[in-house]
């Protein structure tokens, strides 16, 4: 039945918009001072062509993105000095759907350095944030608007996993929610843990769940995570280590149990490489996952019951694959090779799930983040 639920999602994802705008991508641009932007690109998904219409400036280290789920609304990390002791920023933007262009609403602290990842919640009146440097996890209302407020949670992780960096403490990064909107998950690199908390969206507050967090393998460093499109499964990427593990999601509980780990990089590399992002596409059928240093794209077959099967590793046409974006549609993949200055986008077989170039990268400066509005 989800599949045939996934099917529908997948067809109408490449469907105009109601207003009959393409699809927008925006991508931050992860450079100090007047060279920190936010990119809008436009998605034409018949080509998988992407087509320049704006560049936002007024922000700085811009590394990760959210936008609201109604499209109103985009969220943006903000540092003059990117992990310095000082508190960074979460800055709201109203987004001018027509021309890509970002209009600045307000500014809140991040109480926290290297903030790295943002989350708005399923109801568009939380934002969850992760600071990588100082450890910490938040969360912050969304006012009528679009406007952040003030913090309402705070928790600081502690601990270690190794005595050596980055391993010797907390260094919290990706930070998702579950389907069901009850839930936040936030891989700790530093704790080789991924922590559960439970989400109020009413109060745009956070608890620690009933299974505070479950270990990954020693020195794996967990880095981002992502939910499968049934709701089913949680997958987290290993920076450290890297391999991807398989969790199933028990809905009614929270609860994480591990079920498969599988490499990303061929059995004979000896490449020194670390995992970034990784993705699904609407169908549930494929996931892929970066490796940089190795600078390529690992590709794999999802079984109904989770589990990995590796389909290619191909070349991301860049240096550091550091995020990944499946375009409406499910047809393209979109690659933001940050140090390789550029941006690719590749065509997904819809039978195989094997990648190919879909034409030369796009240039641009440090690509970090890649958000859509369909």
């Amino acid at each position: 039945m989800w599949f045939h639920l996934a099917w529908l999602i997948l067809v109408s994802a490449s469907l105009p918009t109601a207003h009959g705008a393409p699809p927008l991508l925006f991508v931050s641009a992860f450079e100090a001072g007047e060279k920190g932007a936010i990119y809008a690109f436009e998605f034409d998904g018949a080509s998988g062509k992407l087509t320049h219409r704006e560049r936002n400036g007024g922000i700085e280290n811009p590394f990760f993105l959210a936008i609201s789920p109604n499209y109103q609304y985009l969220y943006s990390n903000h540092a003059k000095s990117f992990g310095s002791e000082d508190p960074e920023e979460v800055v709201a933007f109203r987004v001018d759907r027509a021309t890509g262009k970002l209009a600045l609403l307000n500014r809140q602290s991040s109480r926290g350095s290297a903030s790295c990842y943002l989350q708005v919640d399923a109801t568009g009146r939380a934002v969850l944030l992760s600071n990588f440097s100082s450890g910490s996890v938040a969360s912050l209302p969304i006012e009528d608007g679009g406007r952040i407020g003030e913090l309402k949670s705070f928790f600081q992780h502690v601990g270690a996993s190794k005595d050596t960096p980055p391993q010797d403490r907390p260094h919290p990064h990706c930070m998702i929610i579950s389907p069901d909107n009850r839930f936040a998950y936030v891989a700790d690199l530093g704790l080789d843990k991924i922590f559960g908390y439970e989400l109020n969206s009413k109060l745009s507050t956070l608890t620690a769940a009933s299974q505070p967090y479950v270990r990954t393998a020693p020195g794996a460093g967990p880095r981002h995570l992502t939910f499968h499109p049934n709701g089913k499964f949680l997958f987290a990427i290993h920076e450290i280590s890297n391999a991807v593990t398989c969790f199933r999601f028990d809905a009614a509980t929270g609860f994480l149990i591990e079920q498969q780990t599988i490499s990303t990089l061929p059995a004979d590399s000896e490449q020194n490489s670390y995992c970034a992002d990784l993705k699904i596409t609407p169908d549930g059928r494929f996931l892929y996952g970066t490796n940089r240093g190795h600078n390529s794209i690992a590709a794999y077959r999802i079984s109904d019951d989770g589990t990995l099967t590796l389909v290619e590793i191909e070349p991301s046409l860049g240096a550091g694959p550091q995020n990944l974006a499946v375009l409406p549609g499910g047809r393209y993949l979109a690659c933001a090779n940050m140090p390789g200055q550029n941006l690719a986008v590749f065509q997904i077989d819809p039978a195989t799930g094997a990648l190919q170039p879909n034409g030369p990268p796009i240039e641009m400066p440090s690509p970090s983040c890649i958000q859509v509005i369909p």
